[in-house]
């Protein structure tokens, strides 16, 4: 697997890659790292419906509960459910098994710090060190007291509390549909929602271990578009396995994206009085409409990584109170130290209701900007040199220079066997696809290894 975390967390092939050896060695490595020998500490564990979540979870505890310290169980919960609990029970870290978006062959642990927040850079390093390069700074020893594996039976009462606590609005007379992804919001969110006030249909919410994402959640939208119409339903909400990103529905089964929830969630911060530094936070991921949205509702507009790590780093450091992704993933600091899917599926109901207004009528405030997105495959050995390519790069600022303000250019390599990702976003389609095709012609011509098809 080489190191251990990537941008999201660690992941890979459940139990082929990401090992029942790896595991404990993790659950050893977290407690050592977090733990710091205080008495009576603990590490909050959760998972989402993957059939390989027990097993990992097994020794990911027997890891934990090997170093001395307790391993408490909240059983299949969503992700932002740990970064709470473990803040209530003041536990020194939390892991979630889950690899959110992906289906049931993958698996991954998510790692967070007492704060609730995903565990810096750095400790992840630390934590990759004893486990790569130092294991034997982990081989157990001799105690007379180990730690315990421990059952919280109060996680989805503690959860549901939580999320509930934070939305102010009765949500009597909302239809919603909501698609649990088979993943771990089918034992929250038609509670989560019916104590709301909603009237609610549900599907995706039979998870059997392997249909986790299969053809349904927010990675699979057409299912609830056509469910939500079907139902009569004033909106949709789409959550992924773990429970961290929404995508909705309107009342006509039409997408309702991260970017366009994000923007409606920040301008009812606005009109509280809420949103801080009068500030809304994007990423290169997001439609350059999200900017001018911002701009339009007299906010200003600051960028963070797309990451999530970047981001969250983003919102806290600068106190800034959202940001998200097209995907789903929305945070705000301010609520809850991790992006959770459900709630801002009830922020947004929150905000239909009190608009009086219909789903589409709120969505089309958000005026989106045409995109072209076309990836170039390179050869392995032009990776990283097409940066320095003088015909290459002239020719990107030149077409920067042509699109101005009404529009931008992104250009960026991905992957082992590289791709070049050639994005271009204005007002004007036919100019965008024409300088997405131009560039990407550039590249093809100036990376001149032969690239398997």
């Amino acid at each position: 697997m080489g190191r251990l975390f990537g941008k999201d967390g660690l992941k890979g092939l459940a139990v082929t890659e990401l090992t029942c050896e790896l595991a404990m060695q993790i659950g050893r490595a977290v407690a050592a790292v977090m733990a710091n020998n205080a008495e009576n500490s603990s590490i909050i564990v959760g998972k989402d419906t993957r059939g390989s979540a027990d097993t990992l979870e097994a020794a990911l505890c027997a890891g934990i509960c090997s170093a001395g310290v307790n391993a408490v169980t909240i059983g299949k919960m969503p992700s932002p459910a740990v970064a709470y609990i473990l803040k209530k029970k003041r536990a020194c870290a939390g892991v979630m098994i889950s690899y959110s978006q992906r289906k049931a062959e993958y698996n991954g642990f998510k790692i967070f710090s007492p704060e609730g927040f995903r565990i810096s850079a750095e400790t992840e390093e630390e934590i990759e060190r004893l486990v790569l390069d130092t294991p034997w700074e982990l081989n157990p020893e001799q105690k007379t007291v180990y730690g315990s594996i421990i059952r919280c039976d109060s996680a989805e009462d503690d959860y549901i509390e939580y999320v509930t606590s934070k939305i102010k609005t009765d949500l009597t007379g909302v239809r919603v549909a909501l698609d649990c992804g088979n993943g771990a919001a089918s034992y929250t969110a038609e509670r989560l929602f019916r104590e709301l006030g909603a009237e609610v249909a549900v599907m995706g919410n039979n998870p059997d271990g392997a249909n986790i994402n299969k053809d349904c959640g927010c990675t699979a939208i057409e299912a609830l578009m056509s469910f939500t119409k079907e139902n009569s339903c004033d909106c949709g909400l789409a959550f992924d396995g773990g429970g961290e990103r929404c995508i909705a529905v309107d009342e006509e089964g039409q997408i309702v994206d991260g970017d366009c929830i994000t923007a409606l969630c920040a301008k009812y911060l606005k009109e509280l009085g809420k949103l801080k530094n009068n500030t809304l936070v994007v990423t290169p991921a997001n439609n350059l409409g999200l900017t001018h949205f911002g701009y339009d509702f007299y906010m200003d507009v600051a960028v963070a990584g797309a990451d999530e790590r970047s981001l969250i780093k983003k919102l806290v450091s600068e106190e800034l109170s959202i940001g998200g992704t097209p995907a789903g993933y929305i945070l705000l600091p301010d609520e809850s130290p991790v992006s959770d899917g459900q709630f801002i599926g009830a922020r947004l109901l929150e905000i239909l209701k009190n608009s009086e207004r219909k789903m589409s009528v709120l969505a089309s405030l958000l005026k989106k900007m045409p995109q072209v997105m076309i990836n170039v495959p390179i050869s392995r050995f032009d990776s990283e040199i097409w940066k320095n390519d003088s015909e290459i790069t002239s020719l990107i600022e030149k077409c920067e220079n042509t699109l101005g303000d009404n529009g931008r250019m992104l250009v960026r390599e991905v992957g082992k066997e590289p791709v070049i990702k050639v994005l271009v976003e204005g007002k004007d389609f036919a100019q965008i696809n024409s300088i997405a095709i131009e560039v990407a012609e550039k590249i093809k011509e100036r990376c001149t290894h032969d690239v398997k098809e």
